[in-house]
């Protein structure tokens, strides 16, 4: 039996779903390279001097009953979520970070303040877990996006995870460090898997609920078929040719920040800046224990 071992962190999941959602439908594969003659490109360009890196971390402090007599007490979800952005041009510098707590909840409520800070209510669409990380999820990205407009112009803006909340800024790539889903025809994917180390696919079109060109690069040789793998896409609202301009020049530079098994355990995925702009945003939401003792402590007062 021939296998490899992952070296992504188990911890973490895998780098890649076992089971791809398909997507291809919705891909048009041709818009720099025609289907046929698809191959692994090496960006023949240098790297990018002036780089931002966006990222946001999320943390809830505590579940919460919402009393609505005479009915059944509402679930919600009392969070701390953060975002900030870091420059590199030679050194790392912290250019903005900021913090938001919020009371996630489609229960009538109002804003809880604590010793700790104020958790504004933020309104989702139902009271699951999964609706309300939804909201926590889609509140931390706008988070993102805020602090990336404040953060200011580069050469390349790098935001960790899908571009949504900020494809209208100018040089923005999101970077997508984890594979849910299938966007190439079973005809494509040999080419995927067989990307050399710093090597990016042709770029791909794909509209769903908004447009955008992707592409793959493998970032470093790893283990495993999605080891060193991840997607970059930019906003569509731009010609093919300028897009794939933008992915040499980001496949030319995202190798240099590549991080080391023995440093980061997603490694070579979690890039150096992101990794450490993620340390730093998790130790601005504050001690998680002393945000539940401060809630639970309001709570009394208001019984």
């Amino acid at each position: 039996m021939k296998f490899t071992v992952e070296a992504w962190d188990s911890d973490y999941g895998a780098p890649t779903e076992a089971e791809l959602d398909d997507a291809s439908q919705s891909v048009d594969p041709s818009v720099e390279v025609a289907p046929d003659d698809w191959r692994p490109l090496l960006p023949e360009t240098e790297p990018v001097d002036d780089v931002l890196f966006v990222d946001g971390v999320r943390r809830v402090d505590a579940t919460l009953w919402i009393d609505k007599p005479p009915d059944f007490p509402a679930f919600a979800l009392a969070a701390t979520y953060a975002a900030g952005a870091v420059r590199c041009n030679g050194s790392a510098e912290l250019e903005v970070a900021e913090v938001g707590r919020g009371l996630f909840t489609s229960a009538p409520a109002i804003d809880i303040a604590t010793g700790v800070g104020t958790y504004e209510v933020k309104a989702t669409k139902g009271t699951t877990s999964e609706e309300l990380w939804l909201g926590i999820q889609q509140r931390m990205g706008d988070l993102e996006a805020k602090v990336a407009r404040e953060a200011g112009g580069g050469e390349l803006m790098i935001v960790d995870g899908p571009l949504s909340h900020a494809r209208d800024i100018d040089n923005a790539v999101g970077y997508i460090k984890t594979q849910k889903v299938q966007y190439l025809p079973v005809e494509l994917r040999s080419v995927l898997t067989s990307l050399p180390a710093g090597y990016r696919t042709p770029l791909f079109l794909t509209t769903t609920s908004w447009s955008r060109f992707s592409w793959y690069l493998r970032l470093a040789n790893h283990a495993g078929p999605a080891g060193g793998l991840v997607r970059c896409e930019v906003d569509a609202n731009q010609s093919a040719a300028d897009a794939a301009r933008v992915a040499t020049r980001v496949s030319a530079t995202l190798p240099r920040y590549a991080s080391a098994r023995h440093k980061d355990p997603r490694a070579p995925q979690n890039l150096y800046p992101i990794g450490g702009l993620e340390r730093e945003l998790r130790r601005r939401l504050g001690d998680k224990e002393l945000a539940m003792r401060s809630l639970r402590r309001t709570s009394t007062l208001v019984a």
